[in-house]
């Protein structure tokens, strides 16, 4: 009752604010808004027309005078303008009745976020009404939301797969020994389908349609009972609309060059490591968080390829919300870390 009362009087939220999905943590609540992230405005006046879902309804469909937008690119701020409407949009609907209080707000960046891009993700969030604004990175988050106890003196890895990059951090006594990372998720899956049925099966499909057959028969290893799926489109040649079938095995060859990218990331992540902590790695393993870590048998490709078991963890698109719930919970005590080691974190 007293917590609920103090989330009340002084609300505290955390923010997953993702290129393709955004995640809204109120303590005592949970996650209470998980949106795309898209907005859609009219280019003459650039009046806001739609947020979030209903926004995300209109990418490809709209008449030149209406834009749908995903406002970050690759885990970072592409349009200041559009996002900080999207975040302030998601902070009313997020707070309810005490909109029109300030909340202190705990929000993810990229792990190789800049000092820069760390302190546009501030202005954004402050300007879009919070009271205060914390920038922590993803695989921090991400390992805290997946139960791991990164205060304990072992090393853990953790590879989080978003929409815009994959982050790889080793962590160890709270802190980050090691992390990189790439500009490899999600979206770069769906561009690679979209290239691929344009260049063998003459075929134009939308960054929706893509992200659906990612989900639908995306693999990263061949399947042994392959599965087929049919894809509509616009014929390359003739501009009319057709479909094709497209098989799961094409689709997981042509998204090789993307996974080996993440691999890489993961295996020079690892090639950086003291060797005392490798040793904790290979008894804990590899957690995989984020949306695209549920890419089937992608945990397999990776144990295969590195050597080290790789698992993906419980509800993994959650992981980095709930990350900021557990700062949320002791965000007094995170206060004085955020001060002392930003860099860190």
């Amino acid at each position: 009752m007293l917590l609920a009362l103090r989330q009340w009087l002084a609300p505290r939220l955390g923010i997953d604010l993702g290129t393709t999905t955004t995640l809204v943590y109120a303590p005592t609540k949970g996650i209470v808004l998980h949106e795309p992230s898209v907005v859609a405005y009219h280019e003459g006046d650039r009046t806001v027309l739609a947020v979030g879902k209903e926004a995300q309804a209109m990418l490809g469909k709209t008449p030149d005078p209406i834009v749908a937008f995903q406002p970050l690119r690759e885990g970072v701020i592409a349009d200041h303008r559009v996002a900080r409407v999207m975040v302030e949009h998601f902070l009313r609907r997020a707070l309810g009745p005490t909109a029109f209080i300030k909340p202190e707000v705990v929000v993810s960046v990229p792990a190789g976020v800049t000092s820069t891009q760390r302190r546009a993700v501030v202005e954004v969030v402050e300007r879009a009404g919070a009271r205060s604004a914390y920038v922590v990175r993803e695989p921090i988050l991400a390992a805290l939301g997946a139960g791991i106890p990164i205060h304990e003196p072992r090393g853990y890895i953790v590879a989080d797969i978003g929409g815009g990059t994959t982050d790889v951090a080793v962590v160890s006594l709270g802190g980050v020994v090691t992390a990189l990372s790439v500009k490899v998720g999600g979206s770069k899956l769906d561009t690679t389908i979209q290239d691929y049925l344009r260049k063998q099966h003459n075929l134009l499909v939308g960054s929706r349609t893509a992200e659906k057959v990612k989900i639908t028969i995306g693999t990263a290893l061949p399947l042994k009972r392959d599965e087929t799926m049919e894809v509509e489109g616009r014929d390359v040649v003739s501009g009319m609309p057709r479909s094709v079938t497209v098989s799961a095995n094409e689709i997981a060859k042509a998204l090789q060059r993307d996974i080996a990218a993440m691999v890489r990331a993961i295996r020079d992540t690892l090639n950086d490591t003291p060797p005392e902590l490798a040793s904790d790695i290979i008894h804990h393993g590899i957690a995989l968080t984020g949306g695209t870590a549920q890419l089937r048998n992608l945990a397999t490709f990776f144990s295969r390829r590195l050597g080290v078991r790789a698992f993906v963890v419980e509800e993994p698109q959650q992981a980095v919300a709930r990350g900021c719930g557990t700062i949320l919970q002791h965000l007094s005590t995170y206060k004085r870390l955020f001060a002392t080691k930003q860099a860190s974190w």
